[in-house]
């Protein structure tokens, strides 16, 4: 029985977050006011995605750039556990996640660490699993990359021994195929009961087995703008999670937002920072780690998601007015996707626009409740779910 005021379990039809700020951000673009790896931005819209009552505030795990430089915008990247902990603190109502690859970091560290934070935020604390794809980060670690499905085994046993140490009063012993626990114990445990949730963007075969066995949230990338197709892609995720566990899931998705006053000075910001200030360098460099080291999609769809990535992560296009967002929004919570993280070029000036001019719209749809701020302090001792 779970037992949690996290806010990615309200009523909220379609829930929303922050991604991607602790590092670059997501827009792949070389314009001056793209966001910066920066610890007062990272301050500043967490709280204002804390205040507006935005479910989720997502980092990414990064350890080295996609073109392996030093010098490379894309690995100047906060590390997200100490990073979470810093934002559960400066916040009061948003789930605060920290992102953790398996190969880079032992279970009973992670275990600890994610309690820790736990207990910092009131019990808003999640978990976004990666079993690594990146092989030139990897290798830094000495863990060379493995063979896909192995990734998963890996992730899995990983995920096993975390789940015990935030369970188990007990001690225990573990040997497994990648991990040895010697009489393995943690305490204190997390505040949500039986453990925070879980995370985690598998889109292989395996890939989706796993999130369906283990994960409260499957994040997916979306491929299509068709809403059947759209419709298709997450009942597959929800019905097998269904009749092969016997487990709800969420699906959750990832976007880019470019808010303007009329949809075709919208569609201009979004052509001149994506592909008239593309950041060529990186964007290559992403898609050839993408192309050689997953099966997230195929490698035909992959290339037709260049402008994607590029914009934003391959998230899914907000391009246009508040209504015309307001109205994808309301098409995509029809189709299923019941979360979405949400990137901007500049993240402020995006927030703003978004809770100023699409929240009040896709409140008067139905899709979210509007939000009552409480008075309560930051470590968020009286969570309620504001819905």
């Amino acid at each position: 029985m779970r037992n949690t005021s996290n806010p990615v379990f309200n009523d909220n039809k379609l829930k929303l977050g922050i991604f991607c700020t602790n590092g670059a951000g997501a827009a792949m673009t070389t314009l001056p006011e793209r966001y910066q790896t920066s610890w007062p931005l990272s301050i500043e819209t967490a709280r204002m995605a804390d205040e507006a009552g935005l479910e989720a505030i997502v980092p990414y795990a990064r350890w080295k750039g996609y073109t392996g430089k030093a010098d490379d915008s894309s690995g100047v990247v906060m590390d997200p556990m100490t990073w979470a902990a810093g934002i559960a603190q400066a916040t009061s109502y948003s789930a605060v996640f920290a992102t953790t690859h398996a190969p880079t970091v032992h279970p009973l560290l992670a275990a600890k660490q994610g309690a820790t934070v736990d207990i910092i935020s009131g019990g808003r604390f999640a978990l976004n699993v990666v079993g690594g794809w990146n092989k030139p980060e990897l290798e830094m670690f000495g863990a060379p990359l493995k063979e896909h499905d192995q990734r998963y085994d890996q992730l899995q046993e990983w995920l096993e021994i975390v789940e015990r140490l935030w369970t188990d009063d007990e001690e225990f012993t573990h040997h497994g195929e990648f991990y040895n626990v010697i009489r393995g114990t943690s305490a204190p445990k997390p505040v949500q009961k039986p453990h925070p949730p879980i995370m985690n963007a598998g889109g292989s075969g395996r890939g989706r087995r796993f999130a369906c066995e283990f994960a409260d949230i499957c994040f997916v990338l979306v491929g299509s703008l068709d809403p059947e197709k759209i419709t298709a892609q997450v009942s597959e995720i929800k019905n097998f999670g269904r009749t092969e566990f016997g487990r709800e899931v969420q699906v959750w998705t990832t976007t880019f937002v470019v808010q303007r006053d009329t949809d075709q000075e919208a569609r201009d910001y979004h052509r001149w920072y994506s592909i008239e200030n593309e950041d060529t360098a990186n964007v290559d460099a992403w898609m050839r780690l993408q192309q050689e080291q997953t099966q997230v999609l195929p490698p035909a769809v992959l290339a037709q998601m260049r402008h994607r990535f590029a914009s934003g992560a391959g998230g899914v296009p907000l391009v246009g007015t508040a209504q015309t967002i307001a109205d994808r929004l309301s098409m995509l919570a029809g189709c299923g996707i019941d979360g979405l993280l949400l990137t901007w070029v500049d993240y402020v000036d995006g927030i703003k626009r978004f809770t100023e001019g699409v929240l009040p719209l896709i409140e008067e749809a139905g899709l979210r409740a509007p939000f009552q701020p409480r008075s309560a302090s930051a470590g968020g001792d009286d969570q309620h779910l504001g819905a």
